[in-house]
């Protein structure tokens, strides 16, 4: 099995949607492109990268979105180096359909109280949902590592709810500790690293807004 050394798991740029809420209101989630600073943000995430995997090869998963599909082609790697596909499961959480601004906001207060992992938006996923098919995708992701020849590097272009999920599925976080991380800023990165131990490690945290309780502290391995 041909274990990449490591994982790069990259937000897309500053997207309309982030600047302006209300553009939701007539605008699909998915069709929203990237601002003059989110392209920004995007080119230098791509200087990161481009210097993280050197000449090395690159296995790419894209989210379907239009931002995160800017994001990608703004990064400026070699396509001689990168094998790049679009992956759905790796979508933002859904809201279903256009947005009323009023509704959302309350429906946002509730899923503050009620639990973002939990909560499902009326027409749309819950936390939970997205983190299903984070799973399902991880589950082909390790297929492909059966392949002698897989590139050395992986990377996922995505958003912040689904990377805080890919590593609560990957770390086996509980509940709680994803409810006590912060989403990742705008063209930020964050990268699981095989150590020496023969197990992935991220390169740097999340940013935690609480101390979560941890009810099975001593208890696994």
């Amino acid at each position: 099995m041909a274990r990449p050394r490591r994982i790069v798991l990259l937000r897309h740029g500053e997207s309309q949607g982030n600047y302006d809420d209300s553009v939701y209101e007539h605008t699909p989630d998915h069709a929203l492109e990237l601002t003059p600073r989110g392209r920004r943000q995007a080119e230098a995430a791509g200087a990161r990268l481009r210097e993280t995997f050197g000449g090395e090869r690159v296995s790419a998963y894209v989210s379907p979105y239009r931002r995160t599909h800017q994001t990608f082609q703004l990064l400026g790697l070699d396509p001689s180096l990168v094998r790049a596909r679009e992956e759905p499961r790796l979508r933002e959480q859904d809201w279903g359909n256009w947005q009323d601004r009023d509704e959302v906001l309350r429906q946002k207060r509730a899923r503050d109280a009620y639990g973002h992992f939990f909560y499902r938006f009326a027409q749309g996923e819950s936390g939970a949902d997205v983190y299903d098919r984070v799973g399902a995708f991880l589950e082909s992701l390790w297929r492909s590592f059966e392949k002698p020849d897989h590139p050395p590097n992986v990377l996922l272009v995505t958003h912040g709810l689904t990377m805080r999920l890919f590593c609560m599925r990957w770390l086996h976080w509980t509940v709680a500790e994803f409810e006590s991380l912060s989403n990742p800023g705008n063209g930020e990165t964050r990268q699981l690293i095989l150590g020496p131990d023969n197990r992935y490690h991220l390169d740097r945290p999340f940013e935690r807004w609480h101390t979560p309780e941890r009810p099975f502290e001593g208890w696994c391995a």
